[in-house]
């Protein structure tokens, strides 16, 4: 696998990293959830230098995670905001951001409490079986090849593969 063709890999989770696999993409993702829009904001927010935050903001244009739109005529000036394909990333964000809450907080516990507003109530994500809705561990999800599968070197270790047999050797 090479750092600058993970788009080309048929593994998804390569794929992902391609776009948002940067420590100051995640950042600027958090702070989109935290509904932060404009340039300006993410800058101060940050503490992170104008040509890093153009490029990253730049690639998550390009790729339709954030849309630019202006918000502001005379001079014309943009905010970022999350496309369909930016919301999707929720669950990432949300599962990073509580293994820090779990992994990482020091004594005084966690900086953020999320607070789901249907309910009132304080929450921590939790991974769930879309068909069933029974949490996620991974001793009982097992991986098989999809439509998408590559070549048999890009599936995972332990997976289920049917493997080509040799032919027997025929013995002299």
């Amino acid at each position: 696998m090479q750092w600058n063709k993970l788009e080309d890999e048929a593994c998804s989770m390569a794929r992902t990293i391609a776009v948002i696999g940067d420590r100051w993409t995640l950042l600027i993702l958090r702070d989109c959830f935290l509904r932060v829009r404009r340039f300006e904001d993410f800058q101060q927010r940050l503490g992170i230098t104008r040509p890093i935050l153009a490029d990253r903001l730049r690639k998550l244009v390009a790729k339709f995670v954030l849309a630019k739109v202006p918000y502001q005529e005379r001079p014309v000036r943009y905010e970022y905001r999350l496309t369909p394909k930016g919301l999707d990333l929720y669950p990432v964000v949300m599962s990073i951001v509580h293994w820090g809450d779990v992994h990482m907080s020091d004594r005084k516990g966690r900086p953020l409490l999320h607070r789901h507003e249907l309910c009132g109530k304080d929450f921590d994500p939790v991974l769930v079986c879309s068909e069933c809705g029974e949490p996620l561990v991974p001793r009982q999800v097992h991986v098989h090849p999809g439509p998408g599968a590559g070549s048999p070197r890009h599936v995972p270790l332990g997976m289920d593969v049917p493997v080509p047999r040799q032919p027997a050797r025929k013995r002299a």
